[in-house]
């Protein structure tokens, strides 16, 4: 008799996983194809697609769910999210904007930290004088088409919650922080680093994520005397409101426009000119693009290892974004996620090694070797170490 049960019970649970299974691949089933073309091309290589994010959730696509996206021949497989930072850096996202509002209908097909118009070779980039810098060069005829499928329900889940990660522009959702926490703006301390030398902010003159004024009194407070902009050309840089009455037009600026794709040949070449600029201009020094977390992130993390600074101490200094923007604490699933996903690995591709924390290894040294593969000389790279080692407290 009990073996008689425990079969019954072993047979239930077959068959629920068989339902389950079939249930499964019913929803996948269920949730048909969609045909899309190609919209426009964003400033950063992101693909808006004219289908709209309503009608994508309505056919029953859900966040967390794998897609398979096909476009110009091309099968990719990526996660339907709601954001970016979703998806670790480099991985593809299907990011699904549907907050309500006409303008953010979207459906959008990127490579987190990358270009993927460029990656898939579906156009080039044309310079031009406008305030973007350049327009998009159709590499096949138009239209585009693109069809979405379910790949997996439900794949990314656990991914997604890891990720995902909830930030407001509202002053008052963040009544524990100071007004430069607020506005993402520190100074960088980290081994080897001169005294009030180098910050790092969120944008001082952008007005989207309505921090603007308080990284402008903060760079004003600090004494700040030198800006690499990451995000901006001239063009933009000038353009926004209240930008000839600021504090940060009277400094020192070099705009560098650079997209999000940190291993391309204009990232390189641009951060050139930008580590060349604090070469030969005067400290405290700031690094900006409009968030302060990736672009920015990315280059002061490569500062503060020229600098002597350790492993642990540049994913620190970069995971307090985390916390400033969304709360992330230290030692939570979702800290060690976002720190493995992001700087961890940023850093090692940037380095051309395995593992950042690896014993022996000289973090210095390879950042003076990936200054010199980008196009800086010896004397550049003296003088950058100079200028970041004076202490300009007062």
């Amino acid at each position: 008799m009990r073996f008689i049960k425990i079969f019954r019970s072993f047979a239930a649970v077959l068959l629920a996983a068989a339902l389950l299974l079939a249930g499964t691949a019913f929803a996948e089933s269920a949730v048909p194809a969609v045909e899309t073309d190609l919209d426009v091309i964003q400033k950063y290589g992101n693909i808006v697609l004219k289908v709209t994010a309503k009608s994508l959730l309505d056919q029953g696509y859900e966040y967390g769910d794998m897609l398979k996206v096909t476009i110009i021949g091309q099968d990719l497989e990526m996660p339907l999210c709601s954001n970016y930072p979703d998806v670790d850096n480099g991985a593809l996202i299907c990011r699904v904007v549907n907050d309500g509002s006409n303008d953010d209908n979207l459906v959008i097909l990127a490579i987190y930290m990358g270009d993927l118009a460029t990656t898939l070779g579906i156009a080039e980039k044309v310079a031009t004088n406008d305030e973007l810098g350049f327009t998009w060069k159709p590499n096949y005829d138009l239209p585009i088409p693109v069809t979405i499928a379910m790949k997996e329900k439900g794949g990314y889940a656990e991914g997604l919650m890891i990720h995902q990660l909830v930030r407001t522009n509202n002053r008052e959702d963040y009544a524990n922080l100071t007004d430069e926490e607020y506005a993402n703006f520190r100074n960088v301390k980290t081994t080897g680093m001169g005294a009030y030398a180098l910050f790092r902010t969120s944008s001082p003159i952008d007005p989207e994520l309505n921090r603007n004024k308080e990284a402008d009194e903060a760079l004003n407070n600090a004494g700040v005397r030198t800006v690499m902009n990451l995000s901006d050309n001239e063009a933009k840089m000038k353009s926004y409101d209240g930008y000839p009455n600021s504090y940060y037009s009277q400094r020192d600026i070099i705009p560098l426009n650079l997209a999000m794709d940190f291993y391309s040949d204009e990232f390189s070449a641009g951060l050139a000119k930008g580590m060349e600029f604090f070469a030969s201009h005067e400290g405290p020094y700031l690094v900006h693009c409009m968030e302060g977390k990736d672009r920015a992130g990315i280059v002061s993390a490569v500062l503060e290892c020229l600098m002597g600074a350790t492993a642990e101490e540049v994913a620190a200094d970069y995971m307090v974004t985390y916390y400033n923007y969304y709360g992330i604490e230290p030692g939570t699933d979702k800290y060690e996620a976002i720190r493995k996903g992001n700087i961890d690995k940023n850093l090692a591709r940037l380095f051309g090694v395995d593992d950042i924390y690896q014993s022996g290894l000289d973090l210095s040294a390879s950042a003076e070797t990936y200054l010199r593969s980008i196009g800086l000389d010896d004397d550049t790279i003296a003088k950058l170490k100079e200028n970041l080692g004076k202490s300009y407290a007062e």
